[in-house]
């Protein structure tokens, strides 16, 4: 099987109607930093919060002030919005590409740590790279998970389409594939973004199990200029075509 890593995003969906349910790894092992966050947020110490969510007034973090144990929930596949969600676009896709989104896709949460695609989350509001009180979400998940991610990615390949920053969540030791892309002959950021989405989107389309599967794949708008090995990672990089 194929598991793609892949990056939350600052933007998300309130609502939600699933039931709670044991996330990736345990949620035991998830207790101390979801507490913390939680006594946080209702604490009603406005500067903490604000701090908190990476805003500057307090009006703006009101839609995030709630208590994540009783908050309503949604698969994290859906709860996130932002570049790479929004070209994603999984509202538009079948059940069936869905379901392999909710089972293939590993999800790096500033809060939650790792995440299946289809484990469910409340709606909540950490800014990339604050601490959670004391508690350093990066250090926290990596020490705490990265050998149960070895374990569960064992018998997998791996397509890492994580943004740099979340590497720091999980070090890969097995061999693993990233991407990169260019826009007349230059590397691209927000774009990247938008394709790591469009990727995504297609491998879902057409259920891809495998990276001999994924370098078969056609995806419009994109040619493989190269392929880059560098010890464990194999680096596809193509050209956008416009």
């Amino acid at each position: 099987m194929l598991k793609v890593l892949f990056s939350p995003s600052e933007t998300k969906q309130s609502g939600g109607q699933e039931h709670a349910k044991e996330l990736l790894g345990s949620n035991k092992a998830r207790e101390n930093i979801l507490n913390e966050y939680n006594r946080i947020v209702n604490s009603k110490d406005e500067d903490k919060i604000c701090k908190l969510f990476g805003f500057k007034k307090f009006s703006e973090c009101e839609p995030y002030i709630n208590d994540i144990f009783s908050s309503p929930l949604m698969s994290a596949i859906e709860r996130y919005q932002g570049v790479a969600y929004d070209y994603l676009d999984i509202n538009s896709l079948d059940e069936k590409a869905k379901k392999y989104l909710k089972h293939n896709t590993i999800i790096f949460s500033n809060l939650y740590g790792p995440l299946l695609g289809g484990d469910v989350i409340a709606n909540y509001k950490v800014k990339q790279g604050n601490s959670i009180g004391d508690i350093a979400p990066d250090t926290f998940y990596k020490e705490r998970f990265s050998y149960q991610l070895d374990l569960l990615t064992a018998k997998d390949e791996i397509l890492d389409l994580r943004a740099g920053y979340y590497n720091k969540f999980y070090k890969l030791t097995k061999p693993y594939t990233t991407l990169k892309f260019l826009k007349d002959g230059k590397s691209v950021s927000h774009w990247a973004k938008a394709y790591r989405g469009i990727v995504l989107r297609e491998m879902a389309k057409h259920t891809i199990n495998s990276l001999e599967d994924f370098m078969a794949l056609e995806i419009e708008t994109l040619s493989v200029k190269e392929i880059k090995i560098v010890k464990n990672n194999t680096e596809i990089v193509y050209n956008i075509n416009s």
